[in-house]
């Protein structure tokens, strides 16, 4: 289970000094590397897989968004966010001991890895999942109210969901199997975007104006690099260059390959024809399906993990989309969020030993049985998802308050927010 390992302080040290028997390395290259892989999901992989989604005219908006946030949430993340996340506080909340990294240099450890190392792997985790809500409110939310939003959203929703599961909270005591962000990440922006769509409401002219994606090569083009970025997502949150960094990228992979597939097929047999949006969602779907359970089940279980998201998070969209006649404009809440609480569920499920091939690698410590696991699962998906809506619905309306309004006028939406808010186009002819 991921978790800050104990802090290993080196008094007196200077801040370069090496120790070889308490740094490993293997393991900080290692963890150096996924940093980079999983920065690499957000700048440029999402920003052009979200960018390619929308219409022509709202193209760099999106662009500027992701990286926007990508520069407050590394800001916010070191003033104080990675404190509350991961400083030892009580089951709620860390405390400000470590605001600005205060006492930590070079020298000091998290378990065998810097400390910084560390500090900034769990950066990119911050960056990408406010991030990801940005596809919810796509085309039509005022820039200021996104950056106010997105910086609330961090400090208020995700570090102390973060902290609950990874930084020694009541989920992680509790024994929730969440390997690399089934509840922190995806839970957690998928609802977000969920309330978030319905509280801005939705486009204009939707569901009864077609609202294509405007440039799909670029959504495939960022679509591989979530797909290799992932393996640092997954694979990073052993925090080693071991086996389990090794399975985690393994299981990670056939889950994408299988979700493509699934929803690919389901296009096919209902539409005629297989479509590139399809396979690229689905990709997406098993994904963000499988991150919880990475580091908990096989690769059986990842094949059927994998299928079930390609599946259900298909139906989801057209549930949230032609039935509801919610707006999440690139599906955030039915891949992202529905994904991330089917694969925390299923992590239960699939790490148990007693399932042959498709066996796991057991349930978290003092707990015995399926049913005791999932449990403690459905447990952490239920709060996580409660505290999520209801804080993110608080957030909203007070921006709101603060911006005068957290949409864009009729008029400026169907210009498009690219000269609206920027004064600059996507593409000139």
């Amino acid at each position: 289970m991921k978790r800050l390992l104990p802090l290993v302080l080196l008094g007196g040290a200077l801040p370069n000094t090496v120790y070889a028997d308490a740094l490993n390395g293997a393991n900080t290259a290692w963890i150096l590397t996924a940093t980079a892989l999983v920065l690499f999901m957000t700048l440029p992989g999402l920003s052009l897989f979200y960018a390619g989604l929308v219409r022509s005219k709202n193209v760099l908006s999106v662009l500027m968004q992701c990286f926007a946030i990508a520069c407050v949430a590394s800001i916010l993340w070191l003033v104080f966010a990675y404190s509350l996340a991961f400083a030892e506080g009580n089951s709620w909340i860390g405390d400000f001991s470590k605001a600005f990294l205060y006492g930590i240099d070079a020298g000091t450890l998290s378990g065998d890895i810097p400390e910084p190392l560390f500090f900034i792997f769990q950066m990119t985790f911050a960056i990408i999942t406010p991030a990801l809500i940005v596809g919810a409110f796509a085309e039509r939310m005022k820039f200021s109210s996104m950056l106010l939003f997105s910086a609330a959203w961090l400090i208020f929703v995700y570090a102390p969901v973060c902290h609950w599961v990874w930084g020694g909270g009541w989920l992680q005591e509790m024994g929730l199997l969440d390997f690399a962000g089934g509840t922190v990440v995806h839970v957690t922006a998928g609802v977000g975007a969920l309330v978030a769509a319905m509280v801005i409401g939705n486009r204009r002219g939707y569901p009864r104006t077609p609202m294509p994606p405007h440039n799909l090569t670029m959504t495939v083009t960022g679509a591989g690099m979530l797909w290799v970025g992932w393996f640092g997502f997954n694979g990073g949150s052993a925090l080693a260059a071991n086996g389990d960094a090794a399975m985690a990228m393994l299981v990670t992979h056939i889950s994408a390959a299988a979700g493509s597939l699934a929803w690919m097929t389901i296009e096919w047999i209902r539409y005629g024809k297989p479509s590139v949006l399809g396979i690229v969602t689905g990709m997406v779907a098993g994904l963000g399906t499988i991150t919880p359970a990475s580091g908990f089940v096989g690769p059986g279980g990842a094949l059927v993990i994998g299928l079930v998201a390609g599946v259900v998070c298909f139906y989801a969209t057209q549930w949230i989309k032609r039935k509801l006649l919610i707006d999440d404009s690139l599906d955030v809440f039915p891949v992202h969020g529905v994904g991330g609480i089917i694969g925390t569920l299923m992590a239960g499920v699939f790490a148990s030993q007693d399932l042959g091939v498709f066996s796991g690698w057991g349930f978290a410590d003092g707990i015995d049985t399926m049913a005791g696991q999932v449990w403690v699962q459905f447990v952490g998906v239920a709060a996580t998802f409660v505290y999520t809506a209801v804080v993110t619905f608080v957030l909203l309306k007070l921006v709101g308050l603060m911006t005068g309004g957290i949409r864009v006028s009729e008029e400026d939406e169907v210009e498009g927010l690219d000269i609206v808010l920027h004064e600059e186009v996507g593409y000139k002819f």
